[in-house]
C-alpha cells in the first residue's frame, strides 16, 4: 500500500479546505472594470482633442484575451452601449465596434489558439488602431470634420499603455479566482 504526501511546492493546484472563489466576483469583476474604465476618460482629462486612449476598449480586448471564454460573443453590444453613453462619439458607434472587435477575437482564437504576449499585442494593436480610425471616421460621418492627425497622440498612447493594462487584468483575474472562506 503506497501513501503519497501532499509536499509544500505543490503550489496553487493544492486546494485548501473551507475555501473557494466568489462566484459573484468571479462574474462580475470583468463586467465593472470595463464598465469604470469606459467612464475613466472622462474623469481623468478634459481637453479638445482626444488624448487618452480608449480605456474600456482596452479593458474589454484585454479581458477577451486573457480569458476568452469569459465574456461572452454578445458581450460588445451591452458595453458598447454603455461606452457610448460617456465617450461623446455618435450613438451606436461603440456598439458596432466592439461587437466586431469580440467577433475578431473569437475568430483569431478559433484559428489561433497557441499565443504569446506579441501575437496578442500585435493583434490588440491592430484592433485599437482600427477602433480609433473608425469612430473617427464615424464621427466624421455624423458632422464632426477632424483630420486623421488628430488622433494619432491618442493611438500612440494606446499602444504603448496596452501592456500595462494587461498587467492590471491579469492582477484583477488573479483577484478574481482568489478563493475566500466558505460560509455555510
Amino acid at each position: 500500500m503506497s501513501v503519497s504526501r501532499l509536499s509544500s511546492d505543490d503550489g496553487p493546484a493544492r486546494t485548501r479546505i473551507n475555501r473557494a472563489p466568489s462566484r459573484l466576483l468571479a462574474v462580475t469583476l470583468p463586467w465593472l472594470s470595463i464598465l469604470l474604465g469606459s467612464l475613466l476618460p472622462g474623469w481623468l482629462l478634459i481637453a479638445s482633442a482626444p488624448v487618452l486612449p480608449p480605456i474600456g476598449f482596452l479593458l474589454f480586448v484585454a479581458w477577451r484575451q486573457l480569458r476568452p471564454g469569459l465574456l461572452p460573443i454578445w458581450s460588445g453590444l451591452p458595453l458598447g452601449l454603455f461606452d457610448d453613453l460617456y465617450s461623446g462619439q455618435p450613438f451606436g458607434a461603440a456598439v458596432l465596434l466592439w461587437s466586431i472587435a469580440a467577433i475578431v477575437l473569437e475568430l483569431i482564437e478559433a484559428r489561433v489558439p497557441w499565443r504569446n504576449f506579441l501575437t496578442d499585442w500585435l493583434v490588440a494593436i491592430g484592433l485599437m488602431i482600427a477602433y480609433i480610425v473608425l469612430g473617427l471616421a464615424l464621427a466624421n460621418l455624423a458632422g464632426a470634420s477632424a483630420s486623421l492627425r488628430i488622433v494619432v497622440p491618442q493611438i500612440v498612447i494606446s499602444v504603448f499603455s496596452y501592456p500595462l493594462v494587461g498587467r492590471l487584468v491579469a492582477l484583477m483575474d488573479r483577484f478574481r479566482l482568489t478563493p475566500f472562506v466558505v460560509q455555510r
